[in-house]
């Protein structure tokens, strides 16, 4: 039987309203307490209900911080930029990303607190968990370019279509702090768009369309421009950055600046 919750005079909480509550709540106490000192005794008396309402629907922290992540991320979503190409459109997306510092530090406080341990999960299991099948904020931009001609879909590498993304978050989890909009302008410039051009030139398929080869020219052209008007530090700031995105995610590094190097060359 459902136990509702008082809210107001003569008014009482169920079903969704109720459980939107008790993750509002949830993240609250996060953002405030942290993951160690969050207690299902503090989320249920922020929330003005009992421990067996939240032990009803989550058996224990872990999945109830998991919870609180996608209730968030669900009720309060980034909107998706559509500036009509594919450059302004990634640029505008990582910076409101990097504006949402309370998911970052909340996020962070989860990790040094425990959560991974405790869920037996990892980073990137953790947000597939909060995304639970939903689309990534990145895809529908790549799908509009894609219909735009600015890539070919299945042509450009997975990791290089996530690198803007992940050199983002190694720079927020370094810092704390948000991204700046010259630190973004780089990666898009300096690093994605050269290596987009380079695999969409390679394309059968960008060969025998004209116009979509000539959207990639005006790409490669384009970042060629930005790459060759860089200065001394811009230029190690963009060695850095290849430097980190190999730490971090541990992918085939040599081989993409191999070919970054010779899409602007």
């Amino acid at each position: 039987m459902e136990i509702p919750v008082a809210e107001g005079p003569n008014r009482r909480r169920r079903g969704k309203a109720l459980e939107d509550a008790l993750l509002r709540a949830a993240w609250e106490e996060l953002a405030e307490s942290g993951y160690d000192a969050l207690t299902m005794e503090g989320v249920a008396a922020r929330a003005g209900t009992s421990r067996a309402v939240l032990y009803r629907r989550w058996p224990g922290k872990p999945d109830l911080v998991i919870a609180a992540f996608r209730h968030h991320r669900e009720s309060d979503p980034l909107q998706i930029p559509d500036t009509g190409n594919l450059r302004d459109d990634l640029i505008a997306l990582l910076r409101a990303m990097t504006r949402r510092r309370a998911e970052l530090a909340s996020l962070i406080s989860a990790q040094l607190g425990g959560l991974f341990a405790e869920a037996e999960t990892t980073p990137a299991e953790l947000r597939d968990l909060v995304l639970s099948g939903g689309r990534s904020w990145s895809q529908r931009i790549y799908e509009r370019a894609a219909e735009r001609g600015e890539l070919v879909p299945g042509r450009v590498p997975d990791h290089v279509l996530a690198m803007p993304f992940d050199l983002v978050r190694h720079d927020m989890l370094m810092t704390f702090e948000s991204v700046s909009d010259e630190r973004i302008t780089a990666i898009v410039d300096e690093l994605f768009l050269p290596l987009v051009a380079h695999y969409s030139e390679a394309s059968p398929s960008c060969r025998s369309s004209p116009t979509t080869a000539k959207r990639h020219r005006e790409t490669a052209a384009v970042a060629t421009r930005r790459a060759r008007s860089t200065t001394p530090a811009s230029a190690s700031a963009r060695a850095s950055s290849l430097n980190a995105f190999a730490r971090v995610c541990g992918l085939e590094m040599e081989r993409m600046a191999a070919s970054a190097a010779s899409a602007i060359s």
